[in-house]
C-alpha cells in the first residue's frame, strides 16, 4: 500500500513539472517571458525650417548721453533756477553758488597785482639810479687813472675810486635782476588774479548741452563741496532722453557671437503688451570689473560678463511719441529690459529638435568589452582630459526599425527649440527626440524603442483641477 501511494505522488510531481516545461516554452514562443522589453521614446522628423539664433541677456533703460553736473568750487546754493523733468538749452543758468568769498578774493588779487607792477617801477627806478652812480664812478675811475699814470694822486685813492666803480657795476646788474624779478612777481599775481576770476566765473553754473533734467539731487540752501581735482557734489544730471539705449552684461561664451549692428528685440518691463526694435552700438573690450589687477585676481570665480549698449530705435515708439504730444518721454532713466539680440538668422535649413542632440564618446571607446577588466593605462589628468575632449562627437539617435542607431552630425546655429544640421541626417528621416535623460545618457545602439503614448488624464482630476 505504501508502495502504491509512493510511486503515485512521484506520477503526479512529473506531470506537473511536464505542465510546468511546457507553459514555459509556449509562453517563450508566444513572448510572454523572455522578450526585452522596448524603451519608450518620442519621435520627431528631420525637417526644413527657420532658425533665428539669439542671446539673451536683462539690464537698465539709460540715456545715451547723461551729464552729471558737480560745482568746480564750494559753497552755499543762493540760486536754484529748475526743476527736475525740465526742459534746458546749452548755456541756460541752472544755479547759483554765493559768491562773496570769490569776490573778496579776487579784489585781494586785483591789489596784488597793482602792488607787484608798482615794485616793477621802483625797481626800474633804482636800476637807473644805480646806472647814474656807474658813470660817475666810472668817471672817477678814469680820472684817477689818469692822475695815477701822472703819478699825482696816491695809490691809496686810486684803489677806492677803482672799487667804487666796481660795486657801481654789480649794483646796476642787480638792479637788473630785480626788475626781472618784480616782473616775474607781477606774472604770478595775474595767474593769481585770473584763478580767482576763474572760481568766481564758476560760482555761476549754466547748461553744459541741452536736454533734459533727469535727476535733481539738492536743494536751494544746500551746502555743496567742489574741487577742480575730483568730482564734487553731484548736484543734477542732464540727459537727451530722445535718443536712450539698453546697457546688458552678456556672458562670455555668448559674447562672441554678438557683433555691432545686431538687430534686437527688446521688452521693457513697463510696456507688457510690446517689443520694441534695436541695435548693438558698442560691446566692451574689457569685462566688468576687471580694470585692475587686484580686481581681476578677486574675481577668478565670478561669472565673467561684457556690458553691451543697445540703442533704442525712435521708429518703434514713435507712436508713443505722439499719444503724449512730445510731453513726456516714454523711457524713463532705470527702467529694466529684457532684450535678445539676434546674432544670425538661417531660412530653410534642415533641423531637429535640440534636445535630440547629444553628446557622447565613441560607443566602441567609452564602453569596455564584456570580461575585459585591464585597467586603463596611468596617464596625469591633462592627459585624459584631453584624450576625452578629442573623443566626444555630436551624436543623433535615429529610430533604424524600432531599434536606436547613432548618427554623428556637425551641427550649426540654434534656437530655443531647434538645431541646425550641417552633415549626417537627411531630410525626413526619424530620430528619438525624448525624453532628455533616455538621449543623453541611457540610450545606445542597438536598444528597442517604442513611441511613447500620453498617458490620458482621469476625468476625475481634470474636474478637480478646473474647481
Amino acid at each position: 500500500m505504501a508502495k502504491k501511494s509512493s510511486s503515485r505522488i512521484w506520477w503526479i510531481l512529473g506531470g506537473v513539472v511536464l505542465v510546468l516545461v511546457a507553459g514555459l516554452v509556449i509562453a517563450k514562443q508566444v513572448g510572454w517571458i523572455g522578450k526585452i522589453k522596448p524603451t519608450e521614446v518620442e519621435f520627431a522628423k528631420v525637417k526644413k525650417m527657420d532658425i533665428i539664433e539669439r542671446v539673451s541677456a536683462s539690464g537698465k533703460v539709460q540715456p545715451e548721453v547723461e551729464v552729471k553736473i558737480s560745482p568746480d568750487v564750494p559753497g552755499e546754493i543762493i540760486g536754484l533756477y529748475v526743476e527736475e523733468g525740465d526742459s534746458i538749452v546749452k548755456g541756460q543758468l541752472l544755479a547759483k553758488i554765493r559768491p562773496d568769498n570769490y569776490e573778496a578774493l579776487l579784489a585781494r588779487s586785483q591789489a596784488a597785482v597793482n602792488a607787484n607792477k608798482a615794485d616793477v617801477e621802483r625797481s626800474k627806478a633804482a636800476l637807473a639810479q644805480s646806472n647814474a652812480q656807474l658813470i660817475r664812478a666810472k668817471t672817477d675811475y678814469e680820472r684817477n687813472q689818469k692822475l695815477m699814470a701822472d703819478k699825482v694822486v696816491s695809490e691809496a685813492d686810486f684803489q677806492r675810486a677803482e672799487a667804487d666803480y666796481r660795486v657801481a657795476q654789480q649794483n646796476v646788474e642787480a638792479g637788473k635782476a630785480s626788475v626781472e624779478a618784480s616782473k616775474f612777481n607781477v606774472q604770478s599775481a595775474e595767474a593769481a588774479l585770473r584763478d580767482a576770476a576763474e572760481n568766481l566765473r564758476k560760482t555761476t553754473i549754466y547748461a553744459p548741452q541741452s536736454g533734459t533734467v533727469s535727476k535733481l539731487n539738492v536743494e536751494l540752501g544746500d551746502r555743496v563741496v567742489g574741487t577742480s581735482q575730483m568730482a564734487g557734489t553731484e548736484m543734477m544730471r542732464i540727459a537727451n532722453l530722445n535718443n536712450m539705449e539698453v546697457r546688458v552684461d552678456v556672458n562670455e561664451n555668448d559674447i562672441v557671437r554678438v557683433n555691432l549692428g545686431d538687430t534686437v528685440e527688446i521688452e521693457v518691463d513697463s510696456y507688457t503688451d510690446r517689443k520694441f526694435k534695436g541695435m548693438v552700438t558698442e560691446i566692451a573690450n574689457t569685462a566688468n570689473g576687471m580694470g585692475t589687477a587686484s580686481a581681476a585676481a578677486n574675481s577668478t570665480d565670478a561669472v565673467t560678463e561684457f556690458e553691451v549698449k543697445i540703442k533704442i530705435l525712435n521708429s518703434s515708439y514713435r507712436d508713443l511719441m505722439a499719444k503724449r504730444a512730445k510731453k513726456s518721454y516714454p523711457f524713463k532713466p532705470g527702467m529694466t529690459a529684457a532684450v535678445e539680440i539676434i546674432t544670425e538668422r538661417k531660412v530653410g535649413i534642415l533641423s531637429v529638435p535640440i534636445a535630440a542632440v547629444t553628446t557622447r564618446g565613441k560607443e566602441a571607446e567609452v564602453e569596455k568589452k564584456e570580461g575585459d577588466n585591464t585597467p586603463p593605462p596611468a596617464t596625469n589628468e591633462n592627459e585624459q582630459k584631453a584624450k576625452k575632449e578629442e573623443k566626444l562627437k555630436e551624436l543623433v539617435f535615429v529610430n533604424d526599425k524600432g531599434k536606436a542607431a547613432i548618427r554623428e552630425v556637425k551641427t550649426g546655429i540654434s534656437d530655443f527649440e531647434s538645431i541646425e544640421i550641417i552633415s549626417g541626417l537627411k531630410e525626413g528621416e526619424e530620430i528619438i527626440s525624448g525624453p532628455f535623460i533616455e538621449v543623453s545618457k541611457r540610450l545606445k545602439a542597438g536598444t528597442l524603442v517604442i513611441k511613447k503614448v500620453a498617458k490620458k488624464k482621469d476625468p476625475k482630476e481634470e474636474a478637480g483641477s478646473d474647481k
